[in-house]
């Protein structure tokens, strides 16, 4: 576990998965991080590469051939080298083995870069080809945070504060976790999504033609928050688990198959493309 503070923050990653395993908030102490109760959900905020969503068949298709993976893909389950550890900032690498050839068969390096910026955590995920050829992937985050945030409180008095008007479209997703091509009205008055026990039912909300970049889970009983703020993501997944006391605030460059559509992972919705010996990095941002 590598741990870097600053003025304002203690965060803590794991290096099984790169994934961050508590964020403290240094003036209130408050552990904003979802602390991974196994019986619940058993994650803290895992990092998606190099697919966002399930696969049909459970099957990545490059080039015709057919290649195992599962849903979200495998870094989140496989152990990263720590490439550097200071007081603010630490980055971890996944390369490219013969491991990672046989589910997804391009040369890559793949890393999660997290720097403190006074009462903000910078979480980047960078992709850099090592092959001769273009590679595709896609790169998503599953952060969950823990509502309420103090004890005594409900998690009917929080709400979800979009950064601009929004007339919010969920995308449907079938029993398999697959899009069925329907999408459906999601009231946000005054922007807020009000967060309630039976809000994620149907599975997460899916929001492909958001025009905000940052949302914010607030609360009418004080004036603590916490803000995800997204530029380079095109879509967001928002999502807990029925009944836990927490949310996932979710940007993603990517998603899952659509129902009945195995397609190439060059032909698949929201891919990224990266040519040999190019870099992509893609930043989001936690702040209070």
């Amino acid at each position: 576990m590598i741990t870097i503070e600053n003025e304002y923050l203690k965060a803590s990653i794991d290096t099984k998965g790169a994934q961050l395993s508590s964020l403290i908030d240094k003036a209130t102490g408050i552990e904003h991080l979802w602390q991974a109760n196994a019986a619940v959900w058993p994650w803290h905020a895992p990092n998606l590469f190099p697919v966002v969503g399930g696969l049909i068949n459970n099957e990545l298709v490059v080039d015709g051939s057919k290649y195992p993976m599962g849903r979200h893909g495998f870094a989140r389950q496989s152990e990263f080298i720590t490439l550097d550890a200071g007081d603010v900032s630490a980055s971890f690498s996944l390369p490219y083995c013969d491991n990672t050839l046989k589910a997804y068969p391009f040369k890559f390096d793949y890393q999660v870069l997290y720097t403190l910026i006074d009462n903000a955590l910078r979480i980047t995920y960078k992709v850099i080809n090592l092959d001769k050829k273009t590679i595709y992937f896609s790169v998503g985050a599953h952060p969950a945070f823990n509502v309420p945030f103090n004890k005594g409180e409900k998690y009917e008095d929080y709400y979800i504060e979009f950064e601009t008007d929004e007339h919010l479209e969920t995308e449907l997703l079938s029993a398999d976790g697959f899009f069925n091509g329907e999408s459906h009205p999601v009231a946000t008055p005054k922007n807020r999504l009000q967060l309630t026990r039976d809000l994620f039912n149907a599975d997460a909300l899916v929001f492909k033609e958001l025009k905000s970049r940052m949302v914010t889970i607030k609360s009418d009983k004080h004036g603590q928050t916490l803000s995800v703020e997204f530029p380079h993501f095109s879509y967001l997944g928002i999502w807990a688990k029925p009944g836990a006391d927490f949310v996932c605030i979710e940007p993603w460059l990517g998603c899952a198959d659509t129902a009945g559509e195995q397609k190439d992972i060059k032909h698949k919705e929201a891919i990224q493309k990266l040519s040999p010996g190019h870099v992509f990095e893609a930043p989001f941002f936690v702040s209070f």
